[in-house]
């Protein structure tokens, strides 16, 4: 590490103003402080300095995403040698997951960090770092056969327009990933509306068949359908479900759940009241909701445990940029992400997921929620001073 420390010293020089590269200062410093943190310091004003800063807290998310990608790309193997008869092991079918996954995982990262390189450049700012978290979840939060050249246009949508638009990493209003599924689904929804999600159906280096036209219905699916839900609990608890690249396995992503809540890196009162917001509504459909709408008798668990659910718990509503940022606000921010979620699942048949609608939706109302809690806070002090005075 020092032999780099000394190397990047060296030719340091080259990137700052009037030298011969200094067209790409920016890209030198992402990297510069992406391998070591930064020792400058303020020189005015007043600051809190912190042993960790954004790039390291990024870094932090993306190790916590690792077990639900891991898991992710075995699933996807796993899916497609069950739905085509094919016999493989655990390392081919992670083999075959690992290949069809990467592609997408670079483009993400070319098309998003080739934007922010761009921008920044432009502006003459550093590079933000944001992208680090949002460049892995995008791959995983889309079914394995979306086309990379539809991701690419997403991600450069999402990218320039729900976030450099808005001044760049924290101070966007939407979580860049989400816009980005949202954007999928609108102009894709036959791809991403949840009740299908295509299983990989190419062979990739002489691993697994081809087949033609081949599709698995998610339990979601089944259940919004009408059709009886053929996964076992046991499956879906431990992921082996069609579903889009992350979500599927509740272990992997409790995992990641106790790296980011163990860290500090998430609030578990956010993360928690999600579940508590998701069962209520969930139980309240379950004695009161129609008897002919299949989604509405769905037990409480299975909607917490399907779909999206617990990967939006954990890693998209507590996105500290787009989520409430009072203590008391947590629990309203992530009660109301859970309740809205079953609401839509449950209401409108033709979209049975509806985690990324009601996060986005709470993203808009995440301010006000603040300023609510804030102000009820300035006038019980308002009271209590009066109170005092007389």
């Amino acid at each position: 590490m020092k032999a780099l420390r000394n190397y990047l010293d060296k030719i340091k020089p080259n990137f700052e103003e009037g030298g011969k590269f200094h067209a790409f200062r920016s890209v030198f410093d992402g990297f510069e402080t992406f391998l070591f943190v930064p020792n400058t310091t303020s020189k005015t004003g007043t600051h809190i300095h912190d042993a960790i800063d954004s790039k390291r807290i990024m870094s932090i998310v993306v190790i916590a995403l690792m077990p639900a990608l891991l898991f992710g790309m075995y699933n996807v193997g796993y899916q497609h040698f069950t739905h085509t008869g094919t016999e493989g092991g655990f390392w081919e079918m992670f083999a075959y997951g690992f290949l069809a996954v990467l592609p997408k995982i670079i483009v993400s990262y070319v098309v998003g960090l080739g934007i922010e390189f761009v921008v920044a450049q432009w502006k003459k700012e550093e590079i933000q770092e944001g992208f680090l978290v949002s460049g892995m979840l995008i791959p995983m939060i889309v079914p394995v056969d979306c086309p990379l050249w539809i991701l690419a246009i997403a991600v450069a949508f999402s990218v320039i327009f729900a976030k450099e638009v808005f001044g760049g990493t924290g101070m966007n209003v939407f979580n860049v990933a989400l816009v980005t599924r949202a954007f999928l689904f609108f102009a894709y929804p036959t791809k991403m509306s949840g009740d299908a999600v295509w299983v990989a159906q190419d062979s990739i280096f002489g691993l697994g068949n081809t087949v033609d036209g081949l599709t698995a219905a998610t339990p979601l699916g089944q259940a919004a359908t009408g059709m009886p839900v053929e996964a076992s609990l046991s499956d879906m608890f431990w992921g082996f479900i069609p579903g889009s690249i992350g979500e599927t396995s509740v272990v992997a992503i409790l995992i990641g759940a106790v790296i980011l809540l163990w860290t500090g890196i998430a609030s578990w009162k956010t993360m928690i009241s999600v579940f508590v917001g998701g069962a209520f509504m969930a139980f309240i459909f379950n004695q009161f909701g129609s008897e002919t709408n299949a989604m509405a008798q769905m037990p409480w668990y299975e909607h917490l445990i399907l779909g999206g659910f617990c990967f939006g718990a954990v890693f998209m509503a507590t996105d500290p940029v787009t989520s409430a940022r009072t203590e008391t606000g947590k629990y309203i921010f992530g009660f109301l992400i859970g309740a809205m979620a079953i609401v839509i699942r449950v209401l409108n048949p033709g979209y049975p997921e509806g985690m990324m609608l009601a996060i986005l939706l709470m993203n808009i109302f995440a301010p006000l929620i603040d300023y609510c809690v804030v102000q009820s806070n300035i006038g019980r002090r308002e009271k209590r001073a009066i109170k005092s005075n007389n």
